[in-house]
Order: structure tokens, then C-alpha cells, then sequence
């Protein structure tokens, strides 16, 4: 089975291991993390995995440490 990174449009070659897979896989040229879900060796769903925003240091709030 074949999918294209739907980041950068790189061919992405999946093995007869993901033929029943719901999973993550990550495109080895843009490092793009795709969530993919296969069923008897067809490509059902393929989209970007969800990322955890990065947050600007100057956002974070510092706390007191109280013993």
C-alpha cells in the first residue's frame, strides 16, 4: 500500500503489517506524524495527527515555590 504525506505530497510506502492498522505513521522526509487506518489491505482514513501547540516562553507564567 502506498499514501501520499499529505504535508509534503512524499510517497509514503506501508508494508503488509499495516494491512488491519489504525495508527500513527510518520513521513520520513518532512517528519510529518499522519494518524492512518487501514482494513484488509485498503487505506480507509489517512489525516494529520493532532499536535499539542507549542506555547511562547513569554506566555508561560512563572509560580512561587511554597514549601
Amino acid at each position: 500500500m502506498r499514501i501520499n504525506c499529505l504535508s509534503c505530497g512524499h510517497m509514503v510506502d506501508l508494508e503488509d503489517d499495516y494491512d488491519d492498522y489504525e495508527g500513527e505513521v510518520k513521513c520520513f522526509v518532512c517528519s510529518t506524524t499522519l494518524e492512518v487506518r487501514t482494513e484488509e489491505g485498503r487505506i480507509k482514513n489517512v489525516r494529520l495527527a493532532k499536535k499539542i501547540p507549542l506555547v511562547p516562553v513569554e506566555q508561560v507564567i512563572e509560580v512561587p515555590f511554597v514549601p
